[in-house]
């Protein structure tokens, strides 16, 4: 990829743009030690737009740019259904989850399980996110970032992620949630931006240079790659070895609506620290649900700019419309074509200005995942493992300290990890499957957590303790089962756990830490509500135009 100066220009731009932003809207005014609630929750004074913002920005990463547009290689529009409903998952988070964290004044997920359950639930579940933080999503998003840099600038993988993760620290590591948050709206516009430059690039290829004309050549050249529910045996994808596997276990039909992909969409929106962190820093609850709206109408403009793109590589390559752009599709190592190869390929044609923007709008969705997701792990590690097992009389400048210093180590072993995931064709598809053999426990736990004040401690216990085992058990002994119906089916076994231990040992009885759930904290305001109605419309929309 040739970069002119414009390009380069525009790239520099950004990256200093974001690392001078970080560093000045993370000062601290004369006089004021940055304290644990500075660094950690960003002072608690986010506005609803930086909170729906950096929710974005935090979500979309490299697993989206690239991981999503080489899963709409390979299964098509389909692949929106991660996007789509978790606009309607926001939603229910906005409403039902927010309000019972606010009240209970809480910081993290594992204070959360701490106030509702006791001291081994919160431990053992805070560990569990720090392994999944640290070897899933932060070591996927470096290899993937570092694969892209590799293919559009020919970058070796390991500089690659080596230059990734100190670009997120220069700015992260000092300023914490605040300097995430704050540079997170800048973000934003140049992932918008950028992504919506290789769009209309990818559609004007297909449509020799007529965007509208190449979305319907898109329809009607690759049909199977705009239907939203797959059946089993429908179609077949690449296994990234030069076979086929069938697509129904990626997404399994009518699933993908009624079944496991909500344990995903409600763990990964509702229960994640990273995402979560936002709205407990929000101002109050209303800029903390109207925020979260604001993030889910950007969910439902996601696919334009993550999945079609790959759909267009795929009507490239299958019609061989450009056989240079199929070189470049195909691994130089495997000789087979990859599907996470897709977006990277489009940016090398982009032209130049563009390029460079669509360049910084990659980067700027790498770069804000990581300083989000490594901040979210110092955060749990900090609070929840450190300041209650080695040093609870920790002064507030050392929290900070400590939370630096764990950031800094979440990159490192990240870092370390990443070049291990070169075998992979779907990125996306990894980290869905594994993150998803903590999420049923998860669920279960919170579900039950805050709705039925009978489920005791023991029994969230047993649902941690079981959650990877039974994961892992399906995953073997079962194979053919989509990994999304395995997290639906481990989710009801835990379930049915959860009710029989806590009936047994409570005999019937409230849980002395249940959460007393009154139908006045429910509320919204009218703003909310309009916008949740149209949310809801929308998706309908979408799913009968494309079912």
């Amino acid at each position: 990829m040739n970069f002119t100066t414009l390009d380069l220009t525009i790239f520099i731009g950004y990256c200093l743009l974001i690392v001078v932003l970080g560093f000045i809207v993370s000062r601290e005014k004369k006089g004021h030690v940055k304290n644990s609630n500075d660094y950690f929750l960003a002072s608690k004074a986010l506005p609803w737009w930086a909170v729906g913002a950096s929710l974005i920005a935090s979500n979309i990463s490299a697993e989206q740019f690239i991981g999503m547009s080489g899963s709409g290689f390979a299964l098509g529009l389909a692949i929106s259904t991660y996007e789509w409903m978790a606009a309607a998952t926001l939603v229910i988070v906005a409403i039902f989850f927010l309000p019972v964290y606010l009240k209970e004044g809480i910081s993290t997920m594992p204070q959360f399980l701490l106030k509702r359950y006791d001291s081994r639930v919160r431990t053992v579940m805070a560990i569990f996110w720090l392994l999944v933080y640290v070897f899933v999503n932060l070591t996927s998003i470096l290899y993937l970032g570092a694969l892209s840099l590799n293919t559009i600038l020919g970058i070796p993988l390991g500089y690659g992620i080596a230059g990734l993760a100190v670009f997120a620290m220069l700015y992260s590591i000092y300023g914490g949630l605040k300097a995430v948050a704050w540079t997170d709206v800048v973000q934003v516009f140049f992932l918008v931006a950028g992504g919506l430059a290789t769009t209309y690039l990818a559609l004007s290829i297909v449509g020799e240079g007529d965007v509208l004309g190449g979305f319907a050549s898109l329809i009607s050249k690759a049909p199977a790659h705009f239907k939203m529910i797959i059946q089993e045996g429908e179609m077949m994808i690449p296994d990234g070895s030069g076979g086929f596997r069938d697509a129904y276990l990626d997404l399994p039909g009518i699933s993908v609506l009624i079944g496991g992909m909500w344990v995903i969409n409600l763990n990964y929106w509702g229960f994640n620290q990273y995402i979560t962190q936002r709205a407990l820093a929000a101002k109050s609850l209303n800029e903390a649900q109207k925020g979260v709206i604001f993030a889910g109408f950007l969910k439902l403009f996601m696919p334009l700019i993550v999945v079609i793109p790959g759909i267009a590589a795929y009507v490239i390559v299958s019609e061989g419309i450009d056989t240079s752009f199929i070189q470049s599709m195909t691994d130089p190592e495997a000789g087979v074509i990859k599907s996470d190869r897709a977006y990277p390929t489009l940016l090398q044609l982009l032209p130049s200005g563009l390029k460079g923007l669509a360049f910084a709008a990659l980067t700027a969705a790498i770069v804000s995942s990581l300083a989000s997701m490594a901040n979210s792990t110092s955060t749990i590690f900090t609070l929840d493992i450190y300041k209650n097992f080695f040093d609870r009389g920790a002064s507030e400048k050392k929290q900070v300290r400590v939370g630096r210093i764990t950031a800094i180590a979440a990159f490192f072993i990240a870092a370390l990890v990443a070049p291990a995931l070169r075998q992979l064709d779907q990125a996306f598809q990894y980290i869905q499957e594994y993150t998803g053999f903590v999420s049923p426990g998860v669920f279960a736990i919170f579900i039950f957590g805050f709705f039925w004040k009978k489920t005791t401690s023991n029994a969230a216990l047993t649902a941690a303790a079981l959650t990877i085992p039974l994961s892992t058990a399906f995953k073997f002994l079962t194979p053919n089962i989509p990994f999304i119906d395995r997290m639906g089916i481990v989710f009801l076994i835990i379930s049915v756990l959860i009710i029989a231990i806590s009936l047994y040992e409570g005999k019937g009885k409230d849980h002395p830490k249940g959460i007393e759930i009154t139908p006045d904290l429910f509320k919204t305001s009218t703003k909310f509500k309009v916008g949740a109605i149209l949310i809801a419309g929308i998706l309908v929309g979408l799913y009968s135009a494309f079912w």
